[in-house]
């Protein structure tokens, strides 16, 4: 006998919501069969080919005891929105899905949390572990011994080192560099192309400079 597809209604419907249907859809034991919004932004009936259903009378129509759930939300306000959802869902009664791509470099040991989605090209040494409600994009390494906590979300390329831990409600940008050994706290944003050298204090930002367009003063450009 093949392995039984279990039913998945994702809550969104903008373009993480459709990218992770397409991973669960094509990569999981998992069958996206509706999206869900909350009725105030239900605009269509439908996304993705499949209906959306107001979140208010989930249990109605999609049960717990046959359904399971994966919000997907990016990271606004520093991912507390995904994370309200996260614990209404879980006070419904849902299981929350997760899913580690299998273009992802991990090892058996990995444990990660519920609600939790690890994209493709990730590679994830040994020791390390992810948390509840957080997704990693595309690309990233992730060090030995390193810890990720709850509610976050790592863009893509992120180089986190070994030894690293990673507090709860952070964001970390495309390209952005954590040098072994030391602590994200809580509620940090660590922007696009920062390297963070030592430890952080709750609610910090971090921005790298960006590049400024210069002229080249036309005797200098060969020819």
């Amino acid at each position: 006998m093949g392995a039984v597809t279990r039913r998945l209604v994702v809550f969104g419907t903008r373009q993480i919501a459709e990218v992770c249907a397409f991973y669960f859809d094509r990569d999981s034991a998992y069958e996206v069969v509706a999206f869900t919004v909350d009725s105030g932004f239900l605009e269509e009936g439908t996304f993705a080919g499949r209906p959306v259903v107001p979140f208010e009378g989930i249990t109605s129509s999609h049960p717990p005891d046959n359904h399971e759930l994966f919000i997907a939300v990016s990271y606004q306000k520093m991912n507390r929105v995904r994370a309200q959802k996260y614990d209404a869902a879980k006070a419904m009664g849902y299981t929350l899905a997760r899913y580690i791509s299998s273009k992802a470099i991990t090892w058996p040991t990995l444990s990660i949390g519920e609600n939790t989605f690890v994209m493709d090209a990730n590679v994830i040494q040994p020791f390390a572990s992810i948390g509840s409600d957080t997704l990693l994009w595309s690309g990233n390494h992730i060090g030995h011994h390193s810890r990720i906590g709850n509610h976050c979300f790592l863009a893509s390329h992120v180089v986190v080192s070994g030894g690293v831990d990673i507090s709860d409600h952070c964001f970390v940008g495309v390209n952005a560099t954590l040098r072994d050994g030391i602590r994200v706290a809580e509620r940090c944003l660590i922007g696009a192309g920062a390297i963070i050298m030592a430890d952080t204090k709750p609610d910090e930002v971090y921005a790298a400079v960006a590049a400024e367009p210069s002229r080249v003063p036309s005797s200098r450009i060969r020819q």
